[in-house]
């Protein structure tokens, strides 16, 4: 695969003028609908990365070779830039290196590595707390050193804004960019100010993790140095609610062939590239 190119379209993104919502995507066929839709880059979260390879809530028991492997299975079905969350970096700055190199191997487009205390301490469930800043410094470094292409977006993540306050995610947003990230990406911002006091702050792209309403108009976060704003992960759960009440309307009797909201042969056929295995079955099996 040449994932390269993909990056460079990636990168086009954080260069540019204009806030862009990602397609959230958890498997080859979610990637395909999205790149089909028109979304310019797919976003595969942590927290459905648990959910679709392992049945787990969000809670950092996914393992790197999981995440990667999925990573790969939806890069490998389409040619969408994929922007992947890879938590903490799984473990300390030596694991984040490692899990560059694992995804950048995979064919992800961009990665952001995040600088809260993960996985959950012990004796403080309930509460999230980040790492020192210092440290955060060291895991943007090291996931830096892991990158061979330089076309990989390398992402520095901190949810500061609601955690430690805005005046301490200004701290480290300037830490991570003098540490050499390409962007930087927040969560829970729910001020205009807020993302005015960052944008001021540092010269390199934003990214957000999902908004308040008032801040959802993409022209505005557009003026605010935005490039990407995420829209939250609603056709995975949309998937699971489907496939409950399929399952469920079975097991309660109903008529297979009068289900409601089952996909149309013609767009089976079309996520799955039917058409094209048919040619390739015609021009090389004899068909």
């Amino acid at each position: 695969m040449h994932w390269t190119p993909r990056r460079e379209r990636f990168r086009a993104i954080l260069a540019g003028d204009r806030c862009v919502h990602p397609g959230s995507v958890s498997d080859p066929i979610s990637a395909r609908i999205a790149e089909d839709l028109g979304f310019e880059i797919g976003m595969f979260a942590g927290s459905i990365g648990a959910m679709a390879v392992i049945g787990a809530p969000d809670l950092i028991t996914l393992t790197l070779s999981e995440f990667a492997q999925q990573a790969y299975r939806i890069g490998r079905a389409g040619n969408l830039p994929l922007l992947v969350d890879a938590d903490h970096g799984y473990g300390n700055a030596l694991n984040v290196k490692r899990t560059v190199e694992e995804l950048e191997s995979a064919g992800v487009a961009a990665l952001t590595i995040e600088d809260t205390d993960l996985p959950q301490p012990f004796g403080t469930v309930g509460r999230t707390r980040l790492i020192p800043l210092e440290e955060g410094v060291g895991k943007m470094k090291a996931a830096l050193a892991g990158r061979q292409d330089p076309s990989l977006a390398v992402i520095g993540r901190t949810s500061a804004v609601q955690v430690t306050g805005i005046d301490d995610a200004v701290a480290r947003a300037r830490a991570y960019e003098a540490a050499g990230v390409d962007a930087l990406f927040f969560t829970g911002v729910k001020a205009k100010a807020e993302i005015e006091a960052i944008q001021a702050a540092v010269r390199i792209p934003l990214i957000l993790g999902g908004t308040v309403p008032a801040l959802r108009d993409r022209d505005l976060l557009s003026s605010l140095g935005v490039r990407i704003c995420l829209q939250g992960h609603q056709p995975y759960a949309a998937a699971v609610q489907a496939t409950y009440a399929t399952l469920k309307a079975l097991r309660d009797g109903a008529d297979p062939d009068s289900l409601p909201g089952v996909a149309p042969a013609e767009l089976m056929k079309r996520v799955t590239r039917e058409d094209e295995h048919r040619r390739w079955m015609k021009d090389w099996l004899g068909g």
